[in-house]
């Protein structure tokens, strides 16, 4: 039976995330064992809070080596919320800056709008051939965060692995106030969303579908 371990390293909607997956119909695992972690058919990474407290506590559970060590096999991953943050180069907080796990090309910055942060269901805009938007492409999610990557690119990180292809990486993008950012990410092994499909009732429940759909047959 496929396996998806929900990581828990202190920061995330694990519980909710957890019933989610499971009504998919896979095995669904609550853990902070890296071990389940690294040897699961698939691995969702939650987040919730401050980017730097989240890489703090991921780092601190082992989190970083267990996603590294996934990506470089081509395993899948599912980042959420803040979760899709970290994936990528760097946030910005406070004024500090804050180094991600560097494997997709991008940086955390705070919405530009008049009401912060952005919480409730928006429209995602998907490319047609990005698999967690298989026949959901025009769906509303559910949002709750104040920061976002703007600066998304397609080339591959200096230090992201051989199994993330290069230019490859598609994103899907929503808009909230005068910001324009990413909502969504996949690239090889690595998926992640902004928003909280755990929240986003039958469009959440179809995305994380796709997503296990797309795990790799061994």
């Amino acid at each position: 039976m496929t396996t998806v371990v929900v990581f828990d390293y202190g920061f995330g909607n694990v519980r909710s995330m957890l019933r989610a997956v499971a009504a998919t119909g896979v095995q669904a695992v609550l853990t902070g064992d890296c071990l389940q972690a690294s040897e699961a058919d698939g691995l969702v990474v939650p987040g919730v809070g401050a980017f730097a407290e989240c890489m703090k506590g991921l780092r601190n559970a082992g989190g970083d080596r267990v996603i590294y060590e996934r990506i470089e096999k081509g395993r899948p991953v599912l980042g959420v919320c803040v979760g899709l943050q970290v994936m990528f180069n760097s946030g910005f907080e406070g004024g500090k800056e804050c180094e991600g796990l560097g494997l997709a090309a991008g940086s955390v910055t705070e919405l530009k709008a008049d009401v912060v942060p952005h919480m409730g269901w928006n429209t995602v805009e998907a490319p047609e051939n990005m698999r967690l938007f298989k026949g959901i492409e025009n769906e509303r999610f559910y949002f709750v965060h104040s920061y976002a990557v703007h600066d998304f690119g397609q080339e591959k990180p200096e230090n992201a692995f051989e199994s993330l292809p290069e230019n490859k990486a598609l994103a899907a993008m929503c808009e909230y106030g005068e910001s324009r950012f990413v909502a969504a990410y996949e690239n090889g092994a690595l998926s992640a969303t902004q928003f909280h499909p755990e929240k986003s009732a039958q469009a959440g429940a179809a995305l994380l579908k796709n997503w296990i759909d797309g795990f790799p047959t061994l």
